[in-house]
């Protein structure tokens, strides 16, 4: 048993009764729950963004050919004229403001109130005019910012890395954007950080906690597609796990080396064509996702969540071009340079896989199996970041049967991925930095 002077100085070493470290606390609390509450306005504001999309859209079938376009060079116009660093994913934004030198203070333009306040308005701005993106990535970006903002306010040697603090908030942005602490963690390690220091471990694991008691206390606590029921596992999985590995993988590194090459490559056309006239190309990349929306009787716009469900489900029946047809809008949306993140419309590209390879495997397995490998595979290869993309579906599902599979499609699918292409994010974070600022950490 320790000793009441071992006690007492135990409680001297973690500062107990310094009122200043408190007040830290305190602070690094409070920031943690407000990043919490502006990700859930935004996932609020988007799906309203979403239903009065498809409301004008059912008014109107042309509506889109017009809209999207020309919403699409207003946001465009605003975030280079006004919020430089707001546009597109923001992880990009936050894994550069991490990986800054020492000593560096922090560039406004990558996480700021700012540029928080942009990405929620302009953001929910894109999902209402059409376009195929996602709220979680620029939820890591809001999160960041927020708990970054807060810094000012800690006292004098309170001790904590201002890096540690857009850490922890972009792990507690994606934790509340998908209802899930666990990839809020492992996220932060796998891709954000690419490493992990004992001195944050407090301070991600409060901001998550904190901003996921505020979302599940306003939103309730959800799973982002559902429980997914899917039936008996058993080795006749094996077959499926690598034929969706390799498909997914495959069409995740192709997906992402457009993103970079498109983005990075400055020879290359689309690369010159947004350089050289970004209004005019985000009226073409406008006009291409609303001809896409035609084709596929208006699948592709928004989040995808809507028409995943229902996929899921078994009530949605134009299935065969969905995963094209997705692939494509959230390319051109990404491109387009509007505020949007990839990850929502990842998973629903990968369910639309899943729906084309079912006639190869529906003998075997249930349905929502097929649709939960391809989701991970397809995740994990666009994005690189296997464990996160695994555990995020893992918590969709309905028991642990799938879990070893699951694990085994995404290290399959991150493994053909990088054969065709770099890691997403820190390839795009390198831009806002210098090529050498941010250094793909060890796989």
């Amino acid at each position: 048993m320790p000793t009441v002077s071992e006690i007492l100085r135990a409680i001297r070493a973690a500062k107990w009764t310094d009122l200043d470290t408190w007040r830290g606390r305190l602070v690094v609390w409070t920031a943690a729950a407000m990043a919490g509450l502006l990700v859930v306005l935004f996932a609020w504001l988007s799906e309203y963004a979403i239903r009065l999309f498809f409301r004008v859209q059912n008014l109107y079938w042309w509506s889109p050919l017009i809209l999207t376009p020309a919403a699409g060079v207003a946001i465009v116009w605003l975030t280079r004229r006004f919020f430089p660093g707001a546009g597109g994913s923001g992880i990009p934004q936050t894994i550069a403001a991490i990986h800054q030198p020492d000593g560096s203070p922090v560039l406004p333009h990558l996480v700021s109130l700012r540029v928080a306040v942009a990405k929620v308005l302009l953001g929910a701005g894109g999902l209402a005019a059409g376009f195929s993106a996602g709220r979680e990535g620029p939820s890591v970006q809001i999160g960041a910012s927020v708990m970054h903002a807060f810094q000012r306010f800690l006292p004098n040697g309170f001790a904590v890395d201002p890096r540690h603090l857009i850490l922890a908030g972009g792990a507690a942005g994606i934790s509340a954007a998908f209802n899930t602490p666990l990839a809020g963690i492992i996220f932060a390690i796998e891709e954000l950080g690419r490493r992990f220091e004992q001195k944050t471990n407090g301070v991600i694991i409060a901001a998550i906690v904190l901003s996921g008691l505020v979302s599940i206390s306003l939103q309730g606590n959800y799973t982002y597609f559902g429980n997914l029921a899917v039936g008996v596992i058993d080795r006749s999985i094996v077959i499926p796990v690598i034929v969706c590995g390799l498909i997914c993988g495959l069409a995740g590194g192709i997906f992402s080396r457009t993103l970079i090459d498109a983005t990075k490559t400055s020879n290359s056309w689309t690369c010159g064509k947004r350089l050289a006239h970004p209004l005019r190309w985000a009226a073409f990349c406008g006009f291409m996702v609303a001809l896409l929306g035609l084709v596929s009787n208006g699948a592709v716009h928004g989040s995808g969540y809507v028409f995943t469900r229902e996929m899921l489900i078994g009530g949605f029946d134009d299935t065969w071009i969905y995963a094209p047809a997705k692939y494509l809008a959230t390319i051109f949306t990404y491109l387009s340079g509007i505020p949007g993140g990839i990850f929502a419309p990842s998973l629903s590209i990968g369910a639309g896989i899943g729906n084309d390879l079912l006639p190869l495997f529906s003998d075997h397995l249930a349905p929502t199996a097929i649709y939960a490998l391809c989701m991970v595979g397809f995740l994990a290869a666009a994005t690189q970041a296997p464990i996160t993309s695994f555990i995020i579906v893992m918590e969709m599902i309905d028991g642990h049967e799938m879990v070893i599979s699951l694990m085994a499609v995404s290290l399959i699918a991150s493994l053909v991925s990088r054969i065709f292409s770099p890691p997403l994010y820190a390839t795009l974070a390198s831009t806002y930095l210098g090529a050498a600022s941010v250094q793909p950490g060890p796989r």
